[in-house]
């Protein structure tokens, strides 16, 4: 398998040597083709080399149904005319699980132009794919505590400024907010801004007047419009 060994090469590269890629040759005869698989590729279905033949059959059993039939047209179209293939699809291995790969390649020409050979890597997305959107789900959580964190200070801040309640200093953040048409954190944001410039102090109380003219507890526990 020596004409694989720069494909070999270009597979360690891409990631964990022991499941993340393998590389394949094709070799187009009369009587069909012979396929010629890297230990990832065998990895990659789910078996250990020896235990299985690869053939046609085998490769396109493995394609996800909703996917198989496209796969298909791909390669029977590379092998007819040549050139360059890349196909996003779905992979079930010999366990039942289903992995997110792109297979690539190109077409091999013989002296007479004619397709002889198909190359090739397939690479295993499904683990950055989880990894980005754990990271996503991650970055969510933290922009929330974010959020979350800005409002508790300025509910603070007002606390402290109008000598309210927690209820009611969260009441006159979003009274402002509606009333300014702008999101909560925003205002809140604002108001810490304010509070930890040394710069800027001056006009907190200016800020927190405006925001209590917004809405202010009366003495029966109620609100008036500012």
């Amino acid at each position: 398998m020596a004409e694989l060994s720069g494909l070999y090469t270009y597979s360690s590269a891409l990631g964990d040597s022991e499941s993340d890629a393998g590389t394949f040759r094709v070799d187009i005869h009369p009587a069909g083709p012979t396929f010629q698989w890297s230990d990832g590729m065998f990895r990659l279905h789910g078996y250990r080399r020896g235990e299985v033949v690869p053939t046609k059959e085998l490769v396109f059993a493995h394609k996800h149904p909703d996917d198989r039939d496209r796969c298909e047209e791909i390669v029977e179209q590379v092998s007819a005319t040549g050139g360059f293939f890349c196909m996003y699809h779905r992979m079930v291995d010999a366990r039942g699980r289903t992995h997110r790969v792109v297979t690539s390649g190109e077409a091999v020409l013989g002296p007479d132009g004619s397709v002889t050979a198909l190359e090739g890597v397939m690479v295993d997305l499904s683990r950055t794919l989880q990894r980005e959107t754990e990271q996503t789900a991650r970055d969510a959580v933290a922009g929330a505590m974010a959020t979350r964190t800005v409002i508790d200070q300025a509910r603070g801040i007002l606390m402290g400024q109008l000598k309210l309640g927690s209820d009611d200093a969260f009441q006159l953040l979003v009274s402002t907010s509606s009333h300014r048409n702008v999101k909560l954190v925003a205002v809140a944001a604002e108001l810490v801004q304010l509070a930890n410039s040394p710069e800027a102090r001056i006009y907190l109380d200016r800020a927190v007047r405006a925001i209590q003219l917004h809405g202010q507890p009366d003495h029966a526990g109620g609100r008036r419009a500012g």
